[in-house]
């Protein structure tokens, strides 16, 4: 990234990353993506990402820039994502994006073409209680997402074994998207993502069943949860 004039960009915290994992049906999904899928053993997958933006701030500016971006510093996430390589580069598409934020909802489609959609967002993702939870409702339809998962209050985060799925799925540093007809791209950069295997019960998925019919046939294959990563970079938006 440092190689790029102008990058990063922004840097911001990325805390309590819950990640839920689901194999796909490859024919359909690829129908939702615009680009090339990324498949592992001939395998396609999507996974959902509940986690909490804190402090998003730009690189430069000091002082007045950070007070700027106050209103849209911090807030909740869930990012639907697929596996998905262009030119040759692995990276990540963002099928939808669900934000607690409306100034970011109305931001990103003009800035970084992302898919986001405006959310009512409950988290409780503290692993120190031993107890993980959340809900998102999309307030245009009433359809939810939510999710209890447990987590041993001595958890050991490592980062994931060399050429692992885990490590595939999780280390991910392009984003390429697409929104108003607008072909994208940025890239992030953070230390490898410390994590442990995580239970989860998945308790509703009509957010996603309504939004990709699919989905109702998507296996849950397993989950994976952070405490978070401070300071990660951020790059501007390319056109694809």
């Amino acid at each position: 990234m440092l190689q790029v004039r102008g990058e990063p960009l922004f840097f911001g915290d990325w805390m309590r990353v819950l990640m839920l994992h689901f194999e796909v049906d490859a024919k359909r999904l690829q129908l939702d993506s615009p680009f090339p899928l990324d498949l592992r053993d001939g395998r396609a997958f999507v996974t959902l990402v509940a986690f909490t933006l804190r402090d998003l701030r730009p690189r430069f500016g000091g002082t007045f820039s950070r007070w700027l971006f106050r209103p849209i510093a911090s807030h909740h996430f869930l990012n639907v994502r697929t596996y998905v390589t262009v030119n040759g580069e692995p990276g990540i598409h963002f099928l939808a994006e669900w934000l607690s934020s409306q100034l970011a909802v109305a931001l990103g489609p003009r800035t970084f073409s992302l898919p986001y959609r405006f959310g009512r967002i409950q988290y409780r993702n503290d692993w120190r209680s031993g107890e993980l939870n959340g809900s998102v409702i999309y307030p245009r339809t009433g359809k939810r997402f939510a999710y209890s998962a447990a987590l041993s209050a001595d958890a050991d985060f490592t980062p994931c074994a060399r050429d692992s799925r885990d490590e595939w799925l999780m280390e991910r540093y392009s984003a390429f998207n697409t929104a108003r007809g607008r072909h994208r791209f940025f890239r992030v950069w953070h230390p490898p993502w410390p994590q442990c295997r995580a239970d989860v019960q998945v308790l509703d998925l009509t957010l996603l069943k309504e939004a990709w019919p699919w989905f109702a046939q998507a296996e849950f294959v397993g989950a994976n949860y952070s405490p978070g990563l401070r300071e990660v970079w951020m790059g501007r938006p390319h056109p694809l």
